[in-house]
């Protein structure tokens, strides 16, 4: 049999189905996986190997009990991860900050719940910068998330942690949180595919609401497939969500979706940064053109549009990022354990008057609509994933200026954040490696609420130009 690890999530299975491995073996050989390669990857903060033992011993058991396993969860039994943003009654919960270093929540995020029901086993919670604020995961409760692809570079934020436990095959794919680029960025420096679904795709209750609806959940796998079927696993909007996507007709899944032709689409591209100024990194720009020519190869008609996003976004996004800080409750003479740019954040969140947040919020939207309607006539909007390629963690921090440090991080990452501005899914693919072994990936948008198109759409690029049996040297 191929080693377990270099299985997809649903081989892995239909292995665990035809009993061909027992889940107690496919979690034991994960977590070897994790106990021989986390130090080098930084890529989970808490391992909970005991209980996913228990988990994988009574999976094992229903599996020989079970008359009919097809008729078992499509997951059942396969092992993932959880990033340390998502609450968990059963193992602590960080938020990537020394502050919450012992804290359970009392009780699962709704997320976390769904995994369960899917029957899903978490190897543990991964590394996530500190509340998800930066694109780069480097901590004092975790280290630093490295890429498997070269150790001295990130793994990209704020999933990094999870993107780094799939890319070195300590699981087949993983849960993680996208605010701003969270799961692109990740995917991208870590050679992996990562969707950030639509807004409300996924519950974000029942106690981490985003009032500014930037953040949302979303998988990070080595193959599409994979991705739709974790997505299949976590979405649907729980009771007195403040709002949610439509659901999929009955008996369709995001997993049927993925394995659907797309037909011939209208797709829309754009490289340049506008008013922001920012540089695009040649490395970068190969990805994306070699993209558009492989798309117009498989019969899409790709036609050039101006940016619709430029430096007017740049102010409201800061104001209610700086606002969303202060939605963590930090406990009482904790604050000086937040790292430097977190006590940043939350202090020009701080200074931030009630009509400063509320005008930030309407300009947002406003800006979102343009987008939405600029971009209404394509089927999908091709755009580079990042700016810059895979960059050590001192990029970001070097300089010791806290200012740069941000705007470092748009340098680095000036496409993402529209997508969560609009609540558009949006997926980076593993599509090119620069001449040194780097990844590089590329960005899809999709229509609102158009998953499924989309991860048909990323489907055939996967088909046509595969990318899954590349892998780091471990």
């Amino acid at each position: 049999m191929t080693e377990p690890h270099r299985l997809s999530a649903l081989d892995q299975a239909a292995a665990l189905r035809s009993g061909e491995i027992g889940a107690v073996e496919l979690v034991d050989h994960h977590l070897e996986r994790i106990a021989e390669l986390n130090e080098r990857l930084g890529a989970f903060i808490t391992v909970t190997g005991d209980a996913a033992r228990e988990q994988a011993r009574a999976a094992d058991e229903r599996l020989r009990e079970e008359p009919e396993p097809a008729g078992l969860p499509p997951l059942f039994g396969v092992p993932t991860s959880i990033k340390d943003l998502a609450g968990t009654a059963d193992a602590p919960t960080t938020f990537g900050s020394l502050a919450f270093r012992d804290f359970v929540p009392p009780v699962d995020a709704h997320v976390v719940s769904k995994m369960r029901a899917a029957g899903l086993i978490s190897l543990g919670k991964t590394n996530t910068a500190e509340f998800g604020h930066s694109a780069y995961s480097d901590t004092d409760v975790g280290g630093s998330a490295r890429t498997p692809w070269d150790l001295t570079r990130s793994a990209g934020g704020s999933s990094g942690g999870a993107a780094a436990s799939v890319a070195g095959g300590l699981v087949p794919f993983a849960h993680g949180t996208d605010g701003g680029g969270s799961v692109r960025m990740p995917a991208s420096v870590c050679g992996i595919f990562g969707l950030k679904p639509s807004r409300g795709r996924i519950s974000n209750g029942p106690m981490a609401h985003d009032p500014v609806g930037l953040a949302c959940h979303g998988p990070l796998a080595r193959t599409v497939a994979d991705a739709a079927a974790l997505l299949d696993a976590m979405a649907g909007p729980m009771t007195g969500d403040p709002y949610w996507a439509p659901p999929l007709p009955d008996g369709e899944t995001f997993l049927d979706w993925a394995r659907r032709e797309p037909g011939t689409l209208r797709i829309a591209r754009f490289a340049d940064t506008g008013t922001l100024g920012v540089p695009v990194d040649p490395g970068c720009l190969a990805a994306y053109e070699e993209t558009t020519r492989l798309l117009e190869d498989l019969g899409h008609h790709v036609e050039e549009i101006e940016t619709p996003y430029g430096e007017e976004f740049v102010e409201p996004f800061e104001i209610c990022w700086a606002t969303r800080a202060l939605q963590a409750p930090v406990p009482p003479g904790r604050e000086e354990l937040l790292r430097p740019v977190t006590r940043w954040w939350r202090a020009r969140g701080r200074q931030t008057t009630a009509e400063q947040f509320l005008g930030a919020l309407n300009t947002l939207e406003r800006l979102g609509r343009r987008v939405v309607e600029a971009t209404a006539p394509y089927d999908a909007v091709l755009t580079p994933t990042l700016a810059l390629p895979p960059q050590p963690p001192r990029f970001f921090t070097e300089t010791g200026d806290l200012r740069v440090e941000t705007q470092r991080q748009t340098r680095f990452s000036p496409y993402s954040a529209g997508c969560n501005i609009t609540g558009q899914p949006a997926a980076s693919l593993p599509l090119h490696w620069t001449g040194d072994g780097l990844p590089i990936g590329v960005m899809l948008a999709g229509r609102p609420h158009g998953e499924g198109p989309l991860l048909a759409l990323c489907a055939q690029l996967e088909a046509a130009r595969p990318w899954a049996s590349r892998r780091p040297s471990f």
